[in-house]
């Protein structure tokens, strides 16, 4: 540990690689610590029966910090480093946490969620970037995408802790699950003391003797004269210094040509994440599930944990397949399922729903119809499948390794701010549009999921199996409304193409 960090830990990439994500989990945790008290008769009492506008702003208190903690990663990520800014978000979120599990009335429980809020836009910005900046290009869309499988543990895990302490009288079923979630992040925290700095992040300070040693120790068993550790090492003080003569690292860069073009790649990326609908299955899985006519607290806690469950065990087959597969394809195919799911639920409720009520509240209903609420619930987990698979892995992947470096923390706290503005404003509208639009709700997210699959077709290109240098040659190619078009060989380099680039900057440098 002489080094700042363990040279064994840091020996092994799928430790370094997924250790972070305990930062995606805590986003995770949220989902379900509010999902869960959703139908909780402690949780209406202790809050006064918030009305639907009530409870989406509670649940869009969290998205609302995550937007601000996510856009301070541009100075943060910058300025103390990949690391240290983890372990910050650590710590903001056990102070959330705390002010949450403690809290006597909503504008108490909001400010806890403000705060846990930062954590998260913090953690689910900058792991991303650790992540791709650390990993050899081979599994770097796999141990990106672990980012969320963490998402899918924590939505699980909490969900069961709240399930069990569902059973508990009073207010100790809610405040136990909100306290315990602080743990996570104490052990991210202090985990992360044994980590090493990104070296790219390093080079980018002038400290490269730090850089090579971390890439020898990650990359070559310790072995500085390693090729793949040189070539990795060449690339980034080459990529570097392009960089800093193309002008300093200011926001008015992310405007620059060539850019802008992934800007809005970026965004719009994290942007369709939000639009597929997913977190309508997610936060309000309890109303999705009431409105089908599964009635009874009970069996709608476990048809909900199901869907939890089938979420994790989804994501499996992306993190192995992601870099084989490539992302154009899950963005594509996933979108186009996920529609398709989304419209068969919106007509089921369409054709055997009616106006009703649940629990005294007005809402869109089946009523002693089992075989429609069945079909409903099964094409809610496919849905929840689908994007399990294809979406959730590639739209963390996406962001984290399209940017150049002397950019990369501002634009992808900028497409993490994206993701967490459309979480916020959703977060809040789902539960009014439920009750006024009714089924017409899942008509509307089916169809930003074709719409979404129709901008990936023509503008996002394939970046798997490329290191984050290689990628600024896809990009270089041009079409930029015809991705379809740049080969999959593009931009691959071996050691001597790298020394040969060097040499070509040096010499121009020199005339």
């Amino acid at each position: 540990m002489g080094k700042g960090y363990s040279a064994r830990i840091a020996s092994n990439p799928y430790i370094v690689g997924t250790f972070a994500c305990i930062g995606g989990g805590l986003f995770g945790l949220d989902i379900s610590s509010m999902s869960a008290v959703l139908n909780n008769p402690a949780y209406a009492n202790t809050f006064h029966n918030p009305t639907s506008n009530a409870q989406g702003a509670i649940v869009a208190s969290m998205p609302a910090g995550s937007l601000i903690g996510a856009l301070s990663v541009t100075y943060l990520g910058d300025k103390l480093g990949r690391k240290k800014t983890i372990i910050l978000a650590g710590i903001f979120w056990v102070i959330g946490s705390i002010i949450q599990c403690a809290s006597i009335n909503r504008g108490m429980l909001v400010v806890g969620r403000i705060i846990s809020g930062l954590s998260v836009g913090i953690s689910s910005t900058v792991v991303p970037v650790y992540q791709s900046e650390i990993a050899a290009p081979s599994i770097r869309g796999r141990l990106v995408s672990f980012q969320q499988w963490s998402i899918t543990w924590g939505i699980l895990l909490q969900y069961f802790v709240q399930f069990g302490c569902s059973y508990i009288n009073g207010t100790a079923s809610f405040r136990i699950p909100w306290g315990l979630q602080m743990i996570p992040a104490i052990v991210l925290s202090l985990g992360m003391l044994a980590f090493p700095e990104s070296p790219r992040w390093l080079v980018d300070n002038d400290r490269e003797a730090e850089a090579l040693e971390i890439l020898a120790d990650l990359h070559g068993g310790g072995n500085q004269q390693d090729e793949l550790v040189v070539l990795e090492f060449e690339e980034i003080k080459s990529q570097v210094y392009f960089e800093r003569t193309e002008g300093a690292k200011a926001w008015s860069d992310l405007f620059k040509r060539g850019v802008m073009r992934r800007v809005f790649l970026g965004t719009s990326l994290q942007m369709w994440s939000q639009l597929t609908g997913v977190n309508v299955m997610m936060y309000y899985v309890v109303y999705v599930f009431e409105g089908a006519g599964l009635t009874g607290r009970r069996a709608n806690l476990i048809a909900d944990s199901v869907q939890y469950v089938l979420n994790v065990a989804f994501t499996v087959p992306a993190i192995i397949y992601i870099d084989k597969w490539g992302r154009r394809p899950m963005f594509i195919y996933g979108c186009l399922i996920m529609g398709f799911w989304l419209y068969l639920v919106g007509g089921l409720q369409a054709r055997f729903g009616e106006m009703g009520s649940v629990d005294g509240t007005a809402t869109w209903v089946v009523l002693n119809n089992p075989a429609a609420t069945k079909a409903i619930i099964v094409c809610s987990y496919f849905f929840v499948c689908s994007f399990a698979i294809s979406m959730g892995p590639a739209s963390w992947a996406y962001p984290a390794e399209i940017f150049p470096m002397r950019v990369r923390a501002k634009a992808v706290s900028l497409s993490t701010a994206t993701n967490w503005l459309f979480n916020f404003a959703l977060a809040w509208a789902v539960p009014p549009m439920l009750q006024n639009i009714q089924w017409k709700t899942y008509l509307v997210f089916g169809t930003f999921n074709f719409a979404a699959c129709i901008h990936f077709i023509f503008c996002f290109p394939e970046t798997a199996q490329r290191s984050l240098e290689e990628i600024e040659d896809v990009f270089s190619q041009g079409h930029e409304f015809s991705a379809w078009a740049v080969s999959r060989s593009v931009g691959k380099k071996d050691l001597a193409d790298v020394l040969a680039h060097k040499a070509s900057l040096e010499k121009s440098e020199g005339a």
